[in-house]
């Protein structure tokens, strides 16, 4: 995985970071004491990249800093966290 820095554009209420001049992000939406993944969005010029998984572990790093479950509506959050069960299952909000 390259050095991708992404950052909390909490304005904006998304993970984000710029690659080969493409716009990707994790959009949520917060609540209090719970953070929802609802959608992941990789365009093709940053594709192959491992973009979405950069977004991903620093969306729940910060979900873990900040104590918050997490609910992972998008289909990538949900199969990233099924993947590395063992880093991050225990963020998942179970209700």
């Amino acid at each position: 995985m390259e050095d991708i820095e992404v950052a909390n554009n909490s304005a904006q209420n998304r993970f984000e970071t710029t690659v080969n001049g493409a716009l990707c992000f994790a959009a949520y939406e917060l609540e209090p004491g719970r953070i929802t993944f609802t959608h992941t969005e990789v365009p093709e010029p940053a594709s192959g990249r491992g973009v979405a998984g950069r977004l991903a572990e620093t969306a729940l790093e910060h979900a873990r800093s900040e104590r918050l479950r997490v609910v992972p509506l998008c289909s990538f959050f949900a199969s990233y966290i099924e993947r590395n069960g063992e880093k991050y299952g225990d963020l998942v909000d179970k209700s």
